[in-house]
C-alpha cells in the first residue's frame, strides 16, 4: 500500500460549522488544537479549508453549504442544520482530567463526565469524556490506561 503523505494521517475527518472562525478559536481553546492553515474566502467570515492538528491528528474545518456553496454534488451542514449530531470525532489525549478541565471552563457541553472502560484483560481500558462543541458536534477524548496484551 502506498504511504499517506508526509505529515497528514490516512484518514482525516471534515467538519463544517454556520461559524467557522469562531469554532475554530473555540477548538484550539477548549480542545487544545493547534492551527496549520486557514483559508478564507472572499466573504468575510467564511472558511473554504481549515486544518487544525493535535499530534499527529488532522481535523479539516470550513463554513457550512449556506455560506460556500455545494462541492461535489452535496451539502455540507452543521450539526444545528442538520437536526442534530452529523458524525462524532475520537481523540486520544495524554490527560484526560486536564483536557477536560480545560474543555469544561471553555463552556463545552459535558455529556459524559470521565470515565473508566475496562473490557476486561484482554482487551483495552480508557478513561473518557464525551461532549458537544458549541455548534454540536460530539467530541469524545480519551486516555488510554491499558492496552491489550501483546500491544
Amino acid at each position: 500500500m502506498k504511504p499517506a503523505p508526509k505529515d497528514w494521517p490516512r484518514l482525516s475527518s471534515s467538519i463544517f460549522y454556520e461559524d467557522a472562525p469562531i469554532m475554530i478559536d473555540w477548538l484550539m481553546k477548549a480542545f487544545d488544537f493547534k492551527l496549520k492553515i486557514r483559508v478564507e474566502g472572499e466573504t468575510p467570515g467564511v472558511i473554504m479549508h481549515a486544518e487544525l492538528t493535535y499530534g499527529e491528528a488532522i481535523i479539516m474545518v470550513g463554513s457550512h453549504s449556506k455560506l460556500v456553496g455545494e462541492r461535489f454534488g452535496t451539502s455540507y451542514l452543521s450539526p444545528r442544520e442538520a437536526g442534530g449530531c452529523t458524525q462524532s470525532l475520537m481523540l486520544y489525549v495524554p490527560d484526560i482530567e486536564a483536557h477536560h478541565a480545560t474543555a469544561k471552563a471553555a463552556g463545552a457541553n459535558i455529556l459524559a463526565e470521565p470515565a473508566i472502560s475496562d473490557y476486561g484483560p484482554e482487551y483495552w481500558s480508557d478513561k473518557a469524556y464525551g461532549v458537544l462543541d458549541p455548534e454540536g458536534h460530539l467530541w469524545w477524548f480519551a486516555e488510554r490506561l491499558r492496552n491489550p496484551p501483546g500491544i
